[in-house]
């Protein structure tokens, strides 16, 4: 996705219908969606294929020239009958006032699909961890789902999967399986009781998957395993600005973790960190290891300072 946001000022109201006119000052690009992980990975220093769909338009050519810029492979980007997905923000005053969505998101299929599977047989044959950022836009079927996870199983490779409702009980056998409270509730047809997580691990055998990271927002996040351990990871983020793109920041950190050969706890705390770094920032940037080592390092000095004497 191509991520446009436009900055400005408001000091009147359309004489044409009663909404704001913002006098644009700056417009800015930025990657989103699956090239926001990839751009994450990236700025870890580990090397990214990035196998997906982009439009033969403006859009894509600057998504191309981004990830360019960043030494992402392109090699693996697909070129359909569609226009790249762009979400324009008009941004006045620090507030978004409103959001443009431009895209089909209807499934891709027959030749299109061929083309996909042929890159991504490919490209897992060289990794160390394969990441599936699901949004619903119609390049995650269930073909290539399937041919992705039987290669990485195949090369027993962690996997690590964000997903959207549609294909929510497609991936079976994940390695760590990361929906928000309110996907997995509008999967299950039911709430989630967290202030009773011994229901928890039933929901992780129905998915199917090792580790279940329920992402819960203010309230940190919540890592269900094999055999019943439930674990709380608390927010640790000081300051929030804006959380779009945090999702990303933490898909991209666990699957480097599990890739470097950390555990899926280990992956959980350190992504934490990262996503409580992503959050001081406005829209969906970047997160440097020296950034999370800081914010670690802070977080652990600001608990031994409250420990009374």
């Amino acid at each position: 996705m191509l991520d446009v946001y436009l900055r400005g000022d408001v000091d009147r109201i359309s004489p044409e219908a009663p909404v704001p006119v913002v006098r644009v000052r700056d417009r800015r690009h930025a990657l989103g969606g699956a090239a926001n992980v990839a751009q994450n990975v990236r700025a870890v220093g580990a090397g990214v294929d990035l196998v997906a769909a982009i439009g033969d338009d403006a859009g894509g050519r600057q998504l191309c020239t981004m990830l360019a810029d960043i030494e992402a492979n392109l090699g693996c980007l697909v070129k359909v009958e569609r226009p790249t997905t762009t979400k324009t923000r008009i941004v006045a005053r620090s507030q978004q006032v409103v959001r443009v969505d431009e895209e089909e998101d209807a499934d891709v299929e027959g030749p299109e699909v061929d083309r996909l599977l042929d890159l991504l047989r490919s490209a897992i044959t060289n990794a160390d961890a394969l990441v599936f950022e699901d949004y619903n836009k119609g390049v995650l079927v269930a073909r290539v789902i399937e041919a992705a996870m039987d290669a990485a199983s195949a090369k027993k490779i962690p996997i690590v999967v964000d997903p959207k409702y549609r294909n929510f009980f497609l991936y079976r056998g994940a390695t760590i399986f990361k929906p928000n409270r309110r996907e997995l509730e509008a999967a299950l047809g039911a709430d989630v009781d967290l202030d009773h997580p011994e229901a928890l691990p039933s929901t992780l055998s129905r998915l199917g998957v090792e580790h279940l990271l329920l992402t819960l927002g203010e309230r940190g996040m919540a890592l269900v395993s094999g055999g019943g351990a439930v674990k709380r990871v608390p927010t640790v983020a000081r300051e929030v600005y804006d959380v779009v793109g945090a999702g990303d920041t933490v898909t991209a950190y666990l699957a480097l973790v599990l890739a470097a050969g950390g555990t899926a706890v280990e992956a959980a705390i350190i992504a934490n960190f990262a996503a409580g770094v992503e959050v001081g920032k406005l829209g969906a940037a970047t997160v440097s290891p020296d950034e999370v080592i800081d914010a670690y390092d802070a977080y652990i000095s600001g608990h031994v300072a409250s420990v009374p004497a």
